[in-house]
């Protein structure tokens, strides 16, 4: 049965796999993947693209899908809807990953429990990016703690 994880075991994922498949994830700055795998890479990880639509993407080869990787791959972090991750379970076990992280919004309770069930460690409706800069210290890098946003109104409103 899914339990969602602790803070001490997303700690301890995040600390030991270096190694992220990110499926789905986009070439295009502006879109949340490519931001999340750009964070991950710039902090050390070994982040490897997973889209059949580019070739390279973040200066990586881009894989068409997870089973034409070569190397180990740690983490199989899903950037796809709720309704494609099965088929990247059946991937994730197939290529011995260690996690099966689905992004924020993405939330699949039968694929949760037969990654389970294979041995796989799940995350599910979280973000990677998020959750190391909050367990490892960077909410401030890379536009958090910019004061662009802010919860207190701007003074020049009229509310």
């Amino acid at each position: 049965m899914y339990l969602e994880p602790d803070i001490p075991t997303l700690r301890r994922i995040l600390g030991e796999n270096r190694v992220i498949a990110v499926v789905g994830i986009s070439a295009h700055w502006y879109r949340p993947s490519h931001f999340a795998a750009k964070y991950m890479l710039d902090h050390g990880y070994r982040v490897i693209p997973v889209n059949p639509s580019y070739e390279e993407v973040l200066g990586q080869k881009c894989y068409p899908c997870l089973r034409d990787i070569a190397e180990k791959v740690d983490i199989v972090d899903c950037f796809r809807k709720s309704a494609d991750i099965p088929p990247i379970v059946d991937d994730a076990i197939a290529i011995g990953a260690k996690v099966l992280w689905m992004q924020i919004g993405v939330i699949n309770h039968e694929a949760a429990e037969k990654a389970l069930a294979a041995g796989l460690e799940v995350v599910m409706d979280r973000c990677v990016k998020i959750e190391h800069a909050r367990l490892f210290g960077g909410l401030n890098w890379i536009g958090v703690n910019t004061r662009v946003i802010s919860a207190k109104r701007p003074r020049w409103l009229p509310y």
